[in-house]
């Protein structure tokens, strides 16, 4: 059954209006994904994220020390409660857990034994401030991001931490400031590889066979492979850190935002995580 809060949900990710979600919906009995890619066939859609938007309310916050980041989610079921106070400390303590025992999921955090209640777990004390809240709290993302010796590290919080974004340059130090600006383009930007590389085989294909749909079917086959090819790489720059234009200065890439920088830098990695995704 097509419902419209999935037609509502469809025009979300893609920007289309009601009636051709509709009518995509229809074509694909109701799978979503596999509407948004009949209406990037059809040249409705252009880039679509797969990522659903927020599902749940929460903040990310992040602790950095010399040598690691931790980037800890927590969510809850209204804003209200994500502004609370005992929310927020009950926030800061978590990553001075993590900061201590260096878990590597939420679960082998939340089974950690409280540094200043010994005697209850940290899951304990989720629960107690869910019986004084009244709502729902889930550690839904614990990362520890392991600081490297000859590299810089930026991070930048968007959305009031709605959005966090790591970038790691390797071959130097000094160089945080750079980091941290690409760290908010990647906020802008979201990219989804750092490089065409890293793209899966499978979503090449799938981009392949999108781009083969859209061009003019009286075109030479030489033709037809060179448009694919453009509309390939057009993926690439829009999908991959590295091809992306710098958001402050278009005329260049961030593959030349950091070459331009020297130093021997290379941009090795980055994480960009929004609430509820």
């Amino acid at each position: 059954m097509i419902t419209a809060s999935l037609i509502k949900e469809l025009r979300e990710r893609t920007g289309v209006g009601m009636a051709k979600c509709k009518e995509a919906l229809e074509e694909t009995s109701g799978d979503i994904d596999a509407a948004i890619d009949f209406l990037r066939k059809q040249g409705a859609a252009s880039a679509v994220k797969k990522a659903s938007r927020e599902t749940n309310e929460g903040l990310i916050r992040y602790k950095e020390m010399d040598d690691a980041i931790f980037i800890l989610e927590l969510n809850a079921e209204t804003d209200f409660v994500v502004s609370n106070e005992r929310f927020t400390k009950f926030h800061v303590d978590l990553l001075d857990e993590m900061h201590k025992g260096r878990p590597h999921s939420p679960d082998s955090l939340l089974q950690m034994k409280s540094t200043r209640e010994k005697s209850k777990t940290l899951d304990e004390l989720r629960k107690e401030l869910i019986s004084v809240i009244g709502e729902n709290i889930v550690v839904s993302r614990a990362i520890t991001v392991k600081k490297e010796k000859n590299a810089s590290y930026g991070v930048y919080s968007h959305m009031g931490g709605k959005i966090l974004c790591l970038v790691e340059l390797s071959g130097g130090t000094g160089a945080e400031a750079l980091a941290r600006e690409i760290a908010m383009h990647v906020a802008a930007e979201s990219p989804e590889y750092l490089v065409a590389a890293d793209v899966p085989k499978e979503v090449v294909e799938k981009e392949r066979e999108i781009a083969k749909s859209q061009a003019p079917g009286n075109k030479p086959p030489q033709i037809i492979e060179k448009i694919i090819e453009g509309k390939l790489k057009a993926y690439f720059d829009q999908a991959c850190l590295l091809n992306q234009k710098f958001i402050k200065d278009p005329s260049i890439t961030i593959a030349d935002l950091v070459q331009k920088a020297g130093k021997g830098l290379a941009l090795t990695k980055f994480i960009r995580v929004q609430v509820g995704q």
